[in-house]
């Protein structure tokens, strides 16, 4: 098996404000896109023909990956669902077996190498998750002696295991024609949308006859980015595994890190780059080309910071963050969370979440990241509410953006893109995009002069 197709033609719209700007599966993750993982692990794997259905802004994926001869990004425009996005690749299925992922889920290559060994099937067989989210949340299954044993659309309490990919046959191929278009295996009283779901395929499979052997996902090896507080989530676990493998400092060429530096683990620094005077790091940081950590900046430990960024003036970036490229961190600025590309945080403000790329925040901006009742902040998702088990009270701030003097943000607000929140404003729900916000304020003038102090 050396052809993978990957799907991402999604919109997108759970993972509001993020794909906005961009493709959903480009949204970047530890500063590299959520499809590029897989991309380089069926790379390193030895796959030789990769295959990507691109919908809305699919030009983006084509621009990261125009170097890349192995892979080729077909638009398959807007689509009925996964089924009718797989079956418009059916061109590109010319092996026996093909190897089906998501392009908004990360599957480490371990697993991927362990899945394709293991396949013996000669028709489907899937890569499964344990479920670790509220099941009403996904398309999930149950497994049984190794195999499929059932499969249910957003189920109650019914379903343990959740979808990562899939092997298809040439033969299942032929099955998407028949596709329904609607989700069936549902609980009675769940609804489904008029979509076009690959997992029905499978369910169709089942009933004639046909077994799904299931591979198990190894812990924390198949990651589902499927809405905002999940960008948060991977990128913890990813910056944890990438930090954690090295061993001692790695300086690229022309970098270099300063004896008044205080270094409490390893430091990887690419070409240029530089940790200056009183900068204090409490764990292990990677750090891309021609950026400055300098002046008591304070990095509490498995951080990426990307290429031309500057980190100055004693801010602190907390453990787990990421900070995008040419990006400025300055004068006690605190990040606890993910800045894209090109965010100026230039001084005294503190952000708790993510926010989006070319966005400038104004100084002493800050985020409520606790709720006075100490509960998590109830999200609305596509009009359904929702109470993430983490990083409820973080704040989502998209591309675009612009926020004045003294703006508070409220645990769990979301900014849409293209949006500018005024000076001293006060935002306690989520903004729409292209908004501008601003505080209507009421002046009292009196007199005052030398009389009023007895004269």
């Amino acid at each position: 098996m050396k052809t993978a197709i990957i799907l991402a033609a999604g919109a997108g719209t759970k993972i509001w404000p993020y794909a906005r700007v961009r493709p959903k599966v480009m949204i970047p993750i530890s500063n590299k896109p959520i499809i590029a993982y897989n991309v380089e692990s069926l790379i390193r794997i030895g796959f030789e023909n990769i295959f990507i259905a691109g919908g809305m802004m699919n030009e983006q994926i084509k621009n990261y990956f125009r170097q890349e001869k192995r892979v080729k990004v077909e638009d398959v425009g807007i689509t009925k669902g996964t089924a009718d996005s797989l079956l418009k690749m059916e061109k590109y299925a010319k092996e026996e077996k093909i190897l089906v992922l998501y392009g908004d889920t990360i599957i480490s290559a371990e697993d991927l190498e362990n899945f394709v060994k293991s396949c013996s099937s000669e028709e489907a067989a899937v890569i499964a998750a344990k479920m670790d989210e509220d099941p009403r949340n996904w398309i999930g299954c149950n497994i049984w002696n190794g195999k499929i044993s059932d499969i249910t659309g957003h189920s109650r309490n019914n379903a343990g295991y959740r979808f990562g990919g899939f092997l298809f046959s040439r033969k299942l191929f032929g099955a998407l024609e028949y596709n329904s278009g609607l989700f069936t295996e549902t609980e009675v009283g769940m609804m489904s949308p008029i979509e076009a779901y690959l997992e029905m395929t499978l369910s169709d499979h089942m009933k004639d006859g046909g077994e799904i052997p299931a591979y198990i996902c190894s812990d924390q090896g198949c990651t589902d980015i499927d809405k905002p507080w999940h960008i948060l989530t991977a990128n913890k676990m990813i910056n944890e595994k990438l930090c954690n493998s090295l061993s001692g400092n790695i300086l690229g060429e022309g970098s270099y890190i300063d004896e008044t530096a205080s270094l409490e683990g390893y430091v990887k620094l690419g070409c240029q780059s530089r940790i200056g005077r009183n900068v204090i790091i409490k764990g292990n940081i990677i750090v891309g080309d021609n950026s400055v950590i300098e002046n008591g900046a304070i990095l509490e430990g498995n951080n990426i910071v990307g290429s031309n960024t500057h980190l100055t003036d004693y801010c602190f970036i907390g453990k787990g963050s990421t900070v995008g490229d040419r990006c400025v961190v300055g004068h006690c600025a605190q990040l606890d969370g993910i800045i894209f590309n090109r965010v100026y945080l230039t001084h005294y403000m503190e952000i708790y979440g993510i926010v989006g790329e070319n966005t400038d925040i104004g100084a002493a901006t800050v985020c409520g990241s606790l709720r006075f009742d100490d509960g998590g902040t109830i999200h609305s998702v596509k009009g359904r509410r929702e109470t993430p088990e983490n990083y409820s009270c973080a704040v989502y701030i998209g591309d675009h953006c612009r926020t004045g003097v003294n703006t508070t943000l409220f645990p769990g607000v979301k900014i849409g893109a293209y949006s500018v929140i005024g000076p001293a404003s006060v935002i306690e729900e989520d903004v729409p995009e292209n908004s501008l916000v601003y505080p209507k304020q009421e002046l009292i003038k009196k007199t005052w002069g030398f009389e009023k102090y007895g004269w």
